[in-house]
This record gives C-alpha cells, sequence and structure tokens, in this order.
C-alpha cells in the first residue's frame, strides 16, 4: 500500500499524459502506442516483477526514466562519441527535473523528489540502491522487449561486437538482477541465446 495513495495515482497520472505527448508511435501484439508510454509501462510492469515491494520513490522513477525523451534528440548533438555522452549527461538532467516538476504537482515533499531525481538521474549508481534498481529494471527491460530489435537493427555488428554489449548490459546489473534473468522470469531473445550464453561465460 503507498503511503499516499492519491499522490502516486496523480503523479502516475501526469508522468503518462507527458509521455502519452510522444508523437513517435510503436506497435505491441497489434496495437499502437506512443514510444515513451510503452517503455514506461513496460519498466513498471518489470518493476512488479522483479521487486513487487518497492516503495513509491522507485516506482515513479522507474515509470518516468524516459519522461519526454523525444525532446531532446541524439541527433541534436555532434554524432561522435563526445557528443553521445553530452547527450546522455544531459538527458539525465532532463529527465530528473521533469519527472520533479510532475511530482511536485502531485503534492509530493522535496525530499521524496529529491530521491526520486538522484535515481533518474544516474546519481551514485554504485552506493544509492533507487538508482541501481532502477539501472536493473532497465537491463531487464532492455533484453527483454528492445534487445532483438536492436540486433535486427544492426545487421553490420559482428560476434565480438555483440559479445561486448550483452557483457556491459549484464554488468550494469546487480547479482540480484542477473539472477533474475537467468531464472526464467523474462523473456530471453531466443536467437540470440547462444550470443547471451557465450557472452556469459
Amino acid at each position: 500500500m503507498s503511503p499516499d495513495p492519491q499522490a502516486f495515482e496523480k503523479a502516475v497520472a501526469l508522468i503518462d499524459a507527458a509521455n502519452a505527448a510522444d508523437p513517435n508511435l510503436v506497435s505491441d501484439h497489434g496495437e499502437q502506442y506512443p514510444k515513451e508510454l510503452l517503455y514506461s509501462r513496460r519498466m513498471s510492469d518489470m518493476l512488479e516483477r522483479y521487486r513487487p515491494n518497492a516503495d513509491d520513490a522507485v516506482r515513479l522513477a522507474v515509470r518516468a526514466q524516459h519522461i519526454q525523451r523525444w525532446k531532446s534528440p541524439r541527433d541534436a548533438y555532434p554524432m561522435n562519441r563526445k557528443g553521445y555522452h553530452q547527450w546522455r549527461s544531459q538527458l539525465y538532467d532532463f529527465h530528473a527535473g521533469t519527472a520533479a516538476g510532475l511530482l511536485a504537482q502531485a503534492g509530493y515533499p522535496d525530499a521524496f523528489i529529491q530521491r526520486v531525481k538522484l535515481a533518474i538521474g544516474k546519481k551514485d549508481l554504485k552506493n544509492n540502491p533507487d538508482t541501481q534498481a532502477l539501472e536493473d529494471v532497465a537491463a531487464l527491460v532492455f533484453i527483454e522487449h528492445y534487445l532483438q530489435a536492436f540486433a535486427d537493427s544492426h545487421p553490420d555488428y559482428d560476434e565480438e561486437k555483440w559479445l561486448r554489449i550483452i557483457r556491459r548490459t549484464w554488468n550494469k546489473m546487480t547479482e540480484q538482477g542477473r539472477e533474475f534473468a537467468l531464472s526464467g522470469a523474462i523473456r530471453l531473445p531466443e536467437p540470440l541465446l547462444p550470443l547471451i550464453r557465450k557472452a556469459l561465460e
């Protein structure tokens, strides 16, 4: 039970409304959804499966991780490694700030909002359990829902590059997250199973 169900429900509604404005549409089981709205729901679903007793701060950080991501496109930055890192750093701040404004509208106090901001902003990853919980969920969602599509869109990647991508994703997770991924609790992309097994040897 949420300590403040009304505030939580209002915050979720505000986050979903913000993501529902995404002009980019994607299909899921024959239905069309705004891209970031579907992503946020997948994140919340994964958290419920992975850590069903997570508190409101973690639940809202997970829900808002990609909030209005389309407003900060990758091509607004130089298309090189430096530009990529600039974009990612700015994204963390943008998502955290956007979520903070919506949580304030929902009536949450500053201390609660700061906690959510730290997680969404990927601050203190190895020491902040909220940030690490979000990172675990994001990696699990990527593996289940997006890894195969990413592979399909990069047919030029050789095996060694794929092994690095899989290991990098794996290394973002805690041991608990890795055990969850291999427990049968998520759907691993079947065509990539040989590569996944090889990467984890």
